[in-house]
């Protein structure tokens, strides 16, 4: 048996035992960080849907529908039935919700569980209701597409009750109307007063929408230009193109190459034209320069699912860096609506 004696002019640990010791310590250190930094993974960045349509569902008008569905447009004859303008030939349709509050708690859930806040316009019972709910995640908006929906001082008396921060959705074009029209001009002169941003759809609109659903619409008052004397006429309006103006990308690229606080939403596109299509049509707008004044948007209808449809198009996009997609879901937004960032994260 050995006899140790302590001996007080070296230290009573080992350099072996220190290096062994900090070896641990530093490991303890490493793994907790790692932890740290996958719990906070676990919490999703903040999303922001620019385009939601709160609306009373109708059970008659809401069947499953697939994505994209218009990948494959169907022929046709005028002298037989219309061709459908929805399908459900995929192996997964998205299932339409039956009742307002079925849609309401399907919505709501997603918009927790992606940490999501959303512009809505629409029936203004199920907007209250959605923000009672869901305190400080849904931004309300009112439109006029034409004079028929309000007057002018009735439009004005909404925005200036402070309950409205969004005029939108503007959509003449199903009137037959380009948004350059003398009738509206009163209205956007009121939105720009107040400080109002101004979302006007702009582009398609379907497959048959003139001639199957709906007769005034027209796909040249779709046209991005038409919007020029509108910004013309009001300098300090602040307007986003939503549908980004597809399919016409040469022209909404001049356009917001002419004017440089015009935003554009891929609402609506995202999910009913071919993939493809769609992804060559958001890189086009990246490699002309507008990363920064893309918007993520939905269209969202009866479909709750078509919510995670269209953030999964732009979170899987190959050519879009990390930045470029936070960009697009959030902090474009974030700039263009003037929101503080802090309340969102």
């Amino acid at each position: 048996m050995k006899t140790y004696m302590l001996s007080f002019t070296r230290p009573f640990f080992s350099t072996a035992i220190l290096r062994k010791a900090a070896w641990n310590v530093l490991f303890f250190l490493t793994t907790f960080s790692v932890y740290a930094q996958e719990n906070s993974a676990n919490k999703r960045l903040p999303i922001i849907d620019v385009h939601v349509h709160a609306m009373k569902v109708n059970p008659a008008f809401a069947g499953d529908m697939c994505p994209w569905f218009l990948k494959n447009m169907p022929g046709g004859d005028p002298t037989q039935a219309p061709p459908s303008f929805l399908n459900i030939d995929c192996a997964d349709p998205l299932k339409a919700a039956k009742t307002d509050q079925e849609m309401q708690d399907a919505v709501l859930a997603t918009m927790k569980r992606l940490n999501m806040t959303i512009v809505a316009y629409g029936d203004p019972t199920i907007i209250r209701k959605w923000m009672k709910a869901a305190p400080g995640r849904v931004i309300p908006g009112i439109g006029v597409s034409s004079p028929k929906d309000m007057t002018v001082k009735a439009f004005q008396d909404s925005l200036s009750s402070g309950f409205y921060k969004v005029m939108g959705e503007v959509a003449p074009q199903y009137q037959g109307l380009s948004p350059s029209d003398p009738s509206l001009d009163e209205y956007f002169a009121v939105a720009e007063k107040l400080n109002i941003p101004v979302g006007i759809h702009m582009g398609t609109g379907g497959n048959g929408m003139a001639n199957i659903t709906q007769p005034k619409y027209r796909a040249s008052m779709g046209n991005p230009f038409l919007l020029e004397d509108v910004l013309a006429k009001h300098p300090k309006l602040k307007i986003w193109v939503m549908h980004a103006g597809y399919p016409m990308i040469d022209e909404i690229i001049a356009l917001m190459g002419a004017n440089a606080y015009v935003y554009v939403d891929l609402a609506g596109f995202i999910w009913s034209y071919p993939l493809e299509e769609i992804h060559a049509y958001i890189q086009r707008l990246v490699q002309a320069g507008f990363g920064k004044r893309i918007l993520y948007g939905t269209d969202l209808l009866v479909w709750p699912k078509l919510i995670e449809t269209s953030v999964g198009v732009i979170e899987n996009a190959n050519y879009l860096s990390f930045e470029q997609k936070r960009d697009i879901l959030f902090n474009n937004a974030v700039r263009f609506f003037r929101l503080d960032e802090s309340k969102y994260k």
